[in-house]
């Protein structure tokens, strides 16, 4: 059940955004808080993979950088 507070709140919202109902107002919010949990998922699946190449892409880098053409315009 429903605070009080958390009612006026749905129903404050419900008319700020022209909702038509209160679950609207919950189901955009659900909606907004998934999007918001899959991005964080995604960010730490992007830093775990970013961690587990950079050695690697050091190493790469490197290698490409004693080949530069920036180095031969001296």
């Amino acid at each position: 059940m429903l605070q009080e507070a958390d009612a006026a709140g749905i129903e404050a919202l419900k008319r700020r955004l022209r909702a038509r109902t209160k679950i609207e107002v919950v189901r955009s919010a659900l909606d907004l808080l998934e999007q918001t949990a899959e991005r964080a998922a995604r960010v730490a699946r992007w830093r775990r993979a970013a961690g587990m190449v950079a050695a690697q892409s050091r190493t790469v880098l490197k290698e490409f950088q004693r080949h530069s053409r920036l180095r031969r315009l001296d």
